[in-house]
C-alpha cells in the first residue's frame, strides 16, 4: 500500500499555535503589570513630594515685606525611605533665588495649589521634581513663593525592579499553566479523531453501516462524507457479488453444453484424426471451464474477504459433503476418497468461501494422484480446526513451494495437467479472510499434503 503523504502534524500545530499565543499572552501581562505597577508607584512618590512641598509652603509667611520661611522637619521626615534618597530644595520669590540649592529650577506652574511633577537630572542622578506656587499676601505687599523640591529614585528604582521580578514570575507561570492547558486542550480536541479512527480501525471487514455516535460540529460534514463513501462501497460490494454470480452462471453453462455435445459427437465418430480433434476441443473446454470457474471463485473470495458472511459452520459436515459430492468424479478417475472427521468441528466462518477452497484442494489432489490411488481427507479440531488432504501424487517442488500460492503460479511438474494456477491461490485467500494459515509439505514417500486451518 503506498504511503499516505502527510503535510505535519495537526497536534503540534495547534500546539504551537496555542503557546505560541500563550508567550504573547505572558509578554503583555509582563508588560502591563510592570507599567501598571511602575504608574501607581510612580503616583505614590508623587503624592508624598507633593504634599512635603505643600507643608513648606504653608510655613512661609510675610513679616514687613520679608518672606519667613521655617521649613518644618516634618516635610523632610515624610522623604525618609529604606534607600535613603536624597531630597533637593530650592525657594524662589517671585524667581528670585532665595534659599537651597541654586541650580535647582523648574517652570512655575500654572495655578497656585497646582504641583507640577517631572523627571530629570540634578547633580548626577536622576530625580523626580515638584513645583508648587503660593500666593502671599502683607499689608502693602503681594508676592510669590515658588518652591521646587527634588528626591532621588533609589527607592523607586528598587521597587520597580522587585516589580518587574514578580510580574516576571506572574507571566512565566501563566505561561506555563498556558502551555499545560495548551496541550490538554489539544489532546481532547484530537482525542475527537483518534476515537473516529479507533471506530474505523475496529470494524470488521464486512461492517460497512453508518456511523450514528455523536460528534463535534467539525467533525460532521467528514463523517457525513465517510458515512456515504461506506454506503457507495456497499452497495458497489453488492453489485459486484451479483455480477461475479451472473458471470458464473452464463460462463459455465455454456461450456458444459458444449462439452456435452462434444462428448455425444466424439461417441459417433469413427475416424481416428476426428476422434483426436474431439478429444483435443473436449481437453480445451475442459481447461477453459476450470480457468473460467476458478477465475470466477478467486474474483468471489476476492470480494467476498473484505465482506465476509460469518456463520456458525460445522467444519466436519461441510468437507464430509463436499467429499461425498466429488466422489464420481474421483471414481471416473480410478481414486478412492477416504475421509474422517473428529466428530463436529464447529468454527465461525463463511461458509462458501470455505467450500471452494476445501474444493479446490481436493480437485488438485485428484489432478495429480496416481490412478489406483487414495486421496485422505480429514478435518480435525485442534489446537487450531483444519482440514488436510494428502495424495500420493508427485508433490511440490522443493525450491518452488513458498511461491506456489501466487496467482498462475505452477509448479515445473504440473506441466501436461490441466489448471490454471489459481487453487491454491483461492485457498491462501480463504485462509487469510479467515485468520488461519494454509501450509504445504511433502509426505513421506511421495506426495503431497496440504493443511487449511482457520
Amino acid at each position: 500500500m503506498a504511503r499516505l503523504p502527510v503535510s505535519g502534524s495537526l497536534r503540534n500545530q495547534l500546539v504551537v499555535s496555542l503557546i505560541g499565543g500563550a508567550a504573547l499572552l505572558a509578554l503583555l501581562l509582563f508588560l502591563v503589570t510592570r507599567n501598571f505597577a511602575a504608574q501607581v508607584a510612580q503616583e505614590g512618590q508623587d503624592s508624598i513630594l507633593g504634599a512635603a512641598a505643600a507643608s513648606i509652603l504653608d510655613a512661609a509667611a510675610i513679616h514687613d515685606g520679608q518672606v519667613e520661611i521655617d521649613l518644618p522637619y516634618a516635610s523632610f521626615s515624610m522623604l525618609a525611605n529604606a534607600s535613603d534618597d536624597r531630597v533637593f530644595y530650592a525657594i524662589y520669590r517671585d524667581d528670585t533665588f532665595l534659599s537651597g540649592y541654586e541650580g535647582l529650577d523648574a517652570p512655575a506652574n500654572q495655578a497656585d495649589g497646582q504641583p507640577t511633577f517631572q523627571s530629570t537630572e540634578f547633580n548626577g542622578a536622576d530625580v523626580r521634581v515638584v513645583t508648587d506656587t503660593r500666593t502671599l499676601i502683607g499689608a502693602d505687599d503681594r508676592t510669590q513663593i515658588r518652591i521646587v523640591l527634588a528626591q532621588t529614585q533609589d527607592q523607586l528604582a528598587g521597587t520597580l525592579e522587585r516589580i518587574s521580578r514578580n510580574a516576571a514570575l506572574l507571566g512565566a507561570g501563566f505561561f506555563a499553566l498556558a502551555a499545560l492547558l495548551s496541550f490538554w486542550a489539544t489532546s481532547t480536541t484530537i482525542g475527537q479523531l483518534k476515537t473516529l479512527t479507533q471506530s474505523v480501525t475496529r470494524r470488521g471487514p464486512q461492517d460497512l453501516s453508518a456511523f450514528r455516535k455523536p460528534v463535534p460540529t467539525e467533525m460532521a460534514p467528514l463523517v457525513t462524507s465517510l458515512n456515504s463513501l461506506m454506503g457507495r462501497l456497499d452497495q458497489s460490494l453488492r453489485q459486484s457479488e451479483d455480477f461475479i454470480a451472473e458471470a458464473a452462471h452464463r460462463v459455465r453453462t455454456p461450456l458444459a453444453t458444449v462439452r456435452a455435445h462434444a462428448e455425444a459427437t466424439l461417441q459417433r465418430v469413427d475416424k481416428a484424426e476426428n476422434r483426436q480433434a474431439l478429444r483435443a476441443m473436449v481437453r480445451a473446454i475442459d481447461e477453459s471451464s476450470r480457468a473460467a470457474s476458478q477465475l470466477l471463485d478467486h474474483a468471489m473470495i476476492t470480494v467476498r474477504a473484505d465482506h465476509l458472511t460469518l456463520q456458525d459452520v460445522d467444519l466436519a459436515e461441510l468437507v464430509g459433503d463436499l467429499v461425498q459430492r466429488l466422489t464420481p468424479v474421483a471414481d471416473m478417475k480410478d481414486l478412492d476418497l477416504a475421509f474422517q472427521a473428529e466428530g463436529a468441528v464447529p468454527i465461525l466462518g463463511d461458509p462458501v468461501q470455505i467450500q471452494n477452497a476445501v474444493r479446490n484442494l481436493i480437485d488438485n489432489a485428484l489432478k495429480y494422484a496416481p490412478p489406483e490411488s487414495t486421496v485422505e481427507i480429514a478435518v480435525w479440531r485442534g489446537p487450531r480446526p483444519n482440514v488436510t488432504i494428502q495424495d500420493r501424487g508427485p508433490g511440490f517442488p522443493l525450491h518452488e513451494m513458498d511461491t506456489l500460492t501466487a496467482r498462475f503460479k505452477r509448479g515445473r511438474n504440473a506441466e501436461g495437467t490441466i489448471g490454471s494456477g489459481l487453487g491454491l491461490t483461492i485457498a491462501h485467500d480463504v485462509a487469510a479472510a479467515h485468520d488461519g494459515a494454509l501450509t504445504l509439505e511433502n509426505r513421506e514417500g511421495g506426495g503431497a499434503c496440504v493443511c487449511l486451518s482457520f
